[in-house]
């Protein structure tokens, strides 16, 4: 097998996603070693994720990147973005992948963001909803992009390059700027002073206060209790 470092470069940008360590019992012992995931991507839409397994973290990540290099594929991108939004669910893993105009940036967390900025997708907006271990979310964010691949590919979708969205910027720019020109300058000279109106306060109606009349005392009637006499026989 031929050394990585001899390898020639290909301008590839490498990624190490998640290292974890991995421990295995055999008759002599506990075996340990290293799980790496790599993502690898040349940021013009060619990208690819692969795990290496090995003794030692150096061998792991030249073992991931070389499965990665394998399963590359390439993905398409609507100016900066993604052309359309798609919803993913693997294993445990469960994220949404939705465009975003120009300027908004990759709102993603750290394997989605890993992934989508080494496919050189400059505005995107993600969710992650299922699980937060970062290999599960990385291949689910590999299989969102390889299932819009398919589509854009089915489907036949015309899609615009970076070059085609910056000629339309500047064409808006170009447009906005004459609109400005055209516009008639108004002098302060010539513009009328209007007076503000005030509105007229409205007179407050003094309502006149009613003479208070006393109520008439009441007379409270005496009952005189009748006693009777009872006779004893």
């Amino acid at each position: 097998m031929a050394d990585y470092k001899q390898q020639p470069k290909d301008n590839l940008e490498e990624k190490v996603i998640q290292v974890s360590r991995v421990s295995k019992k055999t008759k002599g012992g506990n075996s340990f070693g290293f799980s790496v995931v790599m993502v690898v991507g040349d940021k013009k839409g060619k990208i690819g994720v692969g795990k290496g397994k090995a003794s030692d973290v150096v061998s792991a990540i030249r073992k991931g990147v070389k499965k990665a290099k394998k399963k590359m594929i390439q993905i398409p991108i609507d100016g900066t973005t993604v052309p359309f939004r798609v919803s993913v669910k693997k294993g445990a893993a469960q994220l949404i992948l939705k465009p975003a105009p120009k300027g908004t940036g990759v709102i993603a967390g750290g394997p989605v963001r890993a992934v989508v900025e080494a496919a050189g997708i400059r505005d995107i907006s993600s969710k992650i909803l299922g699980t937060g271990n970062k290999a599960s979310n990385a291949y689910a964010t590999f299989e969102a992009l390889k299932q819009i691949a398919d589509l854009v590919k089915i489907k036949g979708i015309k899609l615009r390059s970076l070059a085609e969205v910056q000629a339309e910027e500047k064409k808006k720019e170009a447009e906005l700027q004459e609109k400005a020109k055209k516009k008639p300058v108004v002098k302060k000279s010539d513009k009328k002073v209007v007076a503000s109106k005030a509105p007229k306060a409205k007179a407050k109606t003094v309502k006149s206060k009613k003479p208070v009349v006393k109520k008439a005392a009441v007379k409270k009637e005496t009952v005189a209790k009748k006693t009777v006499k009872v006779k004893k026989k």
